[in-house]
């Protein structure tokens, strides 16, 4: 394998793979499966408004990552954003906890693919299988930008015709025009006298607030299109339009999946507390399509081969984003620079392959059990999204500050962010809310978990450790606004 000499990304992503990677990093089995736990946990109301309220907060970030990634497409996306407009040592950290979490994430999907594998073949090796999809996946990536582009299209182009078919069916559903569903909201006013109970909100305020870090876990991947913006045909055009759709597909797809499932499947449905991916006959897609007459036996099948290609697209975007960023973080001397040379066709082939090397976690599944290494892992990395996200909405601050002391125009820029500075601060205090909020319930269980307490906090101390750590040793300083960077490289 030639390693070849260090090159420029190659911008070969065009305008429809990259609103299909704005979408695919939005859908994912935290639609497909925590949704029901999320039902079960808030009621169907306390769930939609928990995911419409993440969604607003998902919204605001994107903006101000698209104000930044059209002005300044360049490699590392935010973690250059963190070093030109706040402090090199915040892209230290910034940068690490990015890769960690979307090589984590990597591993998890492969463990998730070889559990979902299991409901056609019981006895499958599941080692076996996730070295397969490892193998698949690396070989997409390392063929070039354009194949992983067109790869990321078509699996997201099969979980969007899902979620529309699904909101559609379901409506006519909800009207009583097809399907055993009576029509109405019975679903919406039920009470459990079992655990005194009612909707359409259960829990409280507790309760969503759990639910947030279930919905903040799901729409994670959609910063993706910062980084891709490095490798995108023209974008200054291409960015702003991937952005301006987010907040419609999220609201098609996350708060209609939500209000469908919620509203044809009661909240105390025990069936709800089940769903992951060795049970896709409780994933709440499925459960609503089994009410259609005659196609309760296709429903499950049909799902979980749209669930095995949502893990695979996941897993295809987590390689895709880790190894970027680490290339990005060695050109800026973050990391060894071997992982900065690119091959003849652009692909950083060292940071795919340590990016991988991550994911042979996934192989200690049948050691130490496939479900409890992928709750480490899901665990591990569902909070460093949010780190990432706080990190955008300061960078998008600081961005702003630092263009108008420059003497700069804003009508010069060539994206404005909706809502500024509002959004950005809205979504700030949404993230450290989720932060030390949504796992306050590990100190409110009667039996205390030092598993859970580590798997759902240790990483904030981490990426403080990194950051001060690197401030330290390289005696790093809060850049000034006036010496802030604008210049593309």
């Amino acid at each position: 394998m030639d390693l070849g000499e260090p090159q420029h990304l190659k911008r070969a992503i065009g305008t429809r793979q990259l609103s299909m990677i704005a979408i695919g990093g939005a859908i994912g089995t935290g639609l497909f499966f925590a949704s029901g736990a999320a039902i079960a946990q808030a009621g169907p109301g306390g769930a939609l408004l928990a995911y419409s309220v993440m969604g607003l907060a998902v919204y605001c970030m994107m903006q101000s990552l698209g104000e930044m990634a059209t002005q300044l497409p360049i490699p590392g996306s935010f973690e250059a954003y963190a070093e030109r407009f706040v402090d090199p040592s915040l892209g230290f950290a910034v940068g690490w906890n990015y890769w960690f979490s979307w090589a984590v994430t990597l591993a998890a999907e492969l463990v998730a693919g070889a559990l979902i594998v299991q409901f056609w073949f019981p006895h499958a090796n599941s080692a076996l299988w996730a070295m397969g999809f490892f193998a698949v996946l690396l070989a997409l990536n390392l063929m070039s930008v354009r194949a992983y582009a067109e790869a990321e299209y078509w699996f997201a182009g099969i979980k969007v015709i899902t979620v529309i078919i699904f909101v559609a069916v379901g409506l006519l559903m909800i009207f009583g025009m097809v399907g055993n569903h009576s029509s109405g909201f019975q679903n919406w006013t039920l009470s459990d006298p079992n655990s005194g109970t009612h909707a359409p909100f259960v829990g409280g305020f507790t309760s969503m607030l759990t639910v947030f870090l279930v919905a903040g876990f799901s729409f994670q991947g959609t910063e993706g299109v910062g980084l891709a913006a490095a490798e995108t045909e023209d974008p200054t055009r291409n960015v702003p339009k991937a952005i301006r759709t987010v907040f419609w597909r999220i609201l098609l797809f996350y708060v209609g999946a939500i209000f469908v499932a919620g509203t044809l499947i009661s909240y105390n449905s025990p069936n709800l507390l089940n769903a992951d991916e060795a049970h896709i006959a409780y994933s709440p897609f499925t459960m609503v399509l089994q009410q259609l007459p005659r196609f309760g036996y296709y429903a499950a099948n049909v799902m979980n081969a749209v669930i095995l290609s949502s893990v695979l697209s996941c897993g295809n975007s987590s390689m895709y984003v880790a190894s970027r960023m680490l290339h990005a973080m060695a050109h800026s001397r973050k990391a060894p620079r071997l992982f900065g040379v690119l091959n003849r066709r652009g692909v950083p082939v060292a940071a795919l392959l340590a990016t991988g090397l991550v994911s042979a976690l996934a192989f200690f599944s049948t050691v130490v059990g496939e479900k409890k290494i992928y709750q480490l892992l899901y665990n591990a990395s569902s909070l460093s999204g949010f780190l990432i996200w706080l990190g955008i909405a300061i960078c998008h601050l600081r961005f702003r500050k630092a263009w108008v002391a420059q003497g700069r125009s804003l009508d010069d820029l060539k994206f404005k962010s909706k809502f500024y500075p509002y959004g950005p601060w809205l979504a700030l205090v949404l993230f450290l809310v989720v932060l030390f909020g949504a796992n306050i319930g590990v100190f409110q269980t009667p039996v205390f978990s030092w598993f859970d307490f580590v798997t759902d906090y240790l990483i904030i101390p981490t990426v403080i450790i990194l950051y001060l750590s690197h401030k330290i040793w390289n005696k790093t300083r809060i850049v000034p606004l006036k010496e802030c960077n604008f210049e593309l490289p």
